[in-house]
């Protein structure tokens, strides 16, 4: 079987490779992106089976890219939002521009692989 591919975007380099290592060592494909314009850049060429990305990024934010996603792409890919700014406005604002779930940081790595593997699930 075939891995499943997550983006994930994330400007904090630390918590970057802490998620990453986690998504590899469950058995996912994982493509790091740290800047809201790399991420658009690589959605135009493809589209994983996934997407974990920050809310507060360089160039593009979180809700941005799931609005291009959206709107521009026309892609029903599920999109987890992770952030430390998980005020309502944000988090309203996330899932009004149609992302899949919301996570406040600090990032339980265990959360954040059971939240992923349910949205995987809906779409296996």
């Amino acid at each position: 079987m075939k891995k499943k591919q997550i983006l994930l975007a994330e400007d904090d380099d630390l918590l970057a490779s802490l998620l990453n290592y986690r998504l590899e060592k469950e058995g996912y494909d994982v493509v790091l992106k740290n800047d809201g314009k790399e991420v658009k850049n690589w959605l135009d060429g493809t589209l994983p089976d996934i997407i974990v990305s920050d809310i507060m990024m360089p160039y593009f934010s979180g809700i941005e890219l799931v609005d291009y996603i959206r709107n521009n792409l026309k892609s029903t890919v599920p999109i987890i939002l992770i952030s430390s700014a998980s005020n309502e406005e944000n988090v309203l604002s996330a899932f009004k521009m149609g992302a899949n779930d919301f996570i406040s940081k600090p990032v339980s790595p265990s959360e954040l692989l059971v939240r992923v593997s349910r949205e995987i699930s809906r779409i296996s």
